[in-house]
């Protein structure tokens, strides 16, 4: 049998909470649930598989469908985000057309959630619930057997006369060491890239799933939230192929890396004795780490820490039940500047009773913690997620806008914000307020220009600052209207 798995382009996105430029110029990032899903299939599995990154081989629909007609696969594994499902409907709709005998297989976080409204999209057979690895192999190995399939957990499928069928839910990996590494190289490796890396090519990993606290606004359901970590000695094993692959910096996609300090240290350890020279960079939160710790990290290769900060004041902190407070933030960039780690700041703005003073708090704590990077966005509040159903509950949300659009997908769909206080327009403006006022000032920009290494790296920040002064009202930019 023969799996070809698909990372589907963005040409047809749901409008995001982003300003364009921040999308445009960030760079791509391997599919990695679906490096994953190779990885394991290739391992423990005697069937081919291929995969096609539409996004970074800059594909259109009829490259795609040459890759098809090409690989004639017997499944057609693919990513299912909600902000791509147009892109992947089309997908499955040119798979059938080019052989209907062919499994169109979907996974993600989208399906997770929307389990019926998705099975019943035309073009699609299957849907895998959950982590996807054993699942997929499981699916491949009983692909035309009917009785099989009924015998694989965390799948949902159409029968022959179109009934629905739903094997339940397959247990979460206890041991993520037994999964192999992703197969980076079944990719165009070298053309990972993203703007803040110090070292290019890029790549990602994980090093741990699941996330133990309990923000309102995020929830990732098919990891579930239990903290499960890979050992030491695995994750370091990774990073080396990685050195090996010629892949110079990667970017460490754990909810939160530090939890387990003794666990971080392990790591650092390790890297340290092997003499891995590979920059990466992690998210944290700031009550999780300690100068000890970054001391560490800082010497075995961290680059960077993204901190979620969202809100500027204590009140707001508590809205978004962050278990944070100001004061742990001031503290956390202050040890991590301290430590010579580059720091990004995530904040949010149009949340739950945020009022404009509110957001004039989180600009100033922006400027007041300084660091090399903020990533602004407008809070969306999405599927599955305490803000969405409170939002409904409220009615804030005039209807359950997520799952009729998981129902019926449209090109003219567009999210619902948090619009207690605000109209969608003040949104814009304020961000974009917030863009310009953090990132225009001369301090930073005479900050950033003294840190650049190389001409690669000067030609991508310069043409992403240009964008942002020249972002208007709505975050657009001369080159593309959001």
């Amino acid at each position: 049998m023969r799996a070809l798995l698909v990372n589907p382009p963005d040409l047809h996105t749901v409008v995001a909470n982003n300003p364009t430029v921040i999308d445009e110029e960030r760079g791509h990032h391997p599919p990695l649930g679906i490096l994953h899903v190779a990885g394991y299939l290739r391992a423990f599995t005697e069937h081919d598989v291929a995969i096609c990154d539409a996004q970074v081989e800059h594909l259109d629909f009829a490259a795609i469908r040459q890759r098809i007609v090409d690989y004639q696969p017997d499944l057609l594994g693919v990513t299912a985000m909600t902000f791509t499902i147009l892109d992947v409907m089309e997908i499955c709709r040119i798979a059938k057309a080019v052989n209907p005998d062919i499994v169109v297989a979907l996974g993600g976080p989208h399906v997770h959630i929307f389990q019926t409204e998705t099975i019943r999209l035309p073009f699609v057979d299957v849907i895998v619930i959950g982590e996807g690895e054993t699942t997929f192999a499981d699916l491949m190995n009983n692909l035309r057997d009917l009785a099989g399939m009924r015998k694989v957990p965390g799948i949902v499928f159409k029968d022959k006369d179109g009934s629905i069928v739903n094997t339940g839910s397959r247990p979460l990996l206890d041991d993520l060491d037994i999964l192999p590494f992703p197969a980076r190289d079944l990719t165009p490796y070298t053309k990972y890239t993203h703007l803040m890396a110090k070292h290019q090519p890029i790549t990602t990993m994980f090093t741990s799933r699941g996330c133990p606290y309990k923000c309102t606004f995020c929830d990732r359901p098919h990891l579930g939230k239990n903290f499960r970590a890979r050992s030491p000695m695995s994750v370091v094993d990774e990073m080396e192929e990685i050195v090996n692959l010629g892949i110079r910096e990667t970017l460490i996609y754990d909810d939160t890396f530090t939890i387990n300090k003794r666990r971080v240290h392990e790591i650092c350890d390790e890297i340290l004795a092997r003499g891995i020279k590979l920059g990466w960079d992690i998210r944290a939160r700031v009550n999780t780490v300690d100068e000890e710790l970054l001391a560490k990290m800082k010497a075995a290769g961290c680059e960077r820490i993204h901190y979620g900060v969202e809100v500027g004041n204590d009140r707001m902190m508590k809205v978004l039940k962050k278990g944070l407070t100001i004061s742990q933030v001031e503290r956390g960039f202050k040890m991590t500047k301290a430590a010579g780690i580059e720091t990004l700041a995530y904040f949010m703005i149009g949340n739950p009773s945020e009022t404009r003073e509110d957001i004039m708090d989180s600009i100033a704590l922006a400027k007041r913690i300084d660091p090399d990077y903020i990533h602004l966005t407008i809070l969306t509040p999405f599927p599955a997620t305490e803000v969405y159903f409170e939002g409904l509950k409220q009615g804030i949300l005039k209807k359950d806008f997520w799952r009729e659009f998981a129902k019926n997908p449209t090109a003219d769909f567009e999210p619902e914000y948090w619009l207690e206080n605000f109209k969608k327009e003040e949104l814009f403006e304020l961000l974009v307020h917030s863009y310009k006022a953090f990132y225009q000032r001369p301090s930073y920009v005479l900050k950033v220009g003294s840190r650049v290494r190389s001409v690669g790296e000067f030609m991508r920040k310069a043409s992403a600052g240009l964008k942002i002064f020249g972002m208007d009202a709505r975050g657009a930019t001369s080159l593309r209207e959001i």
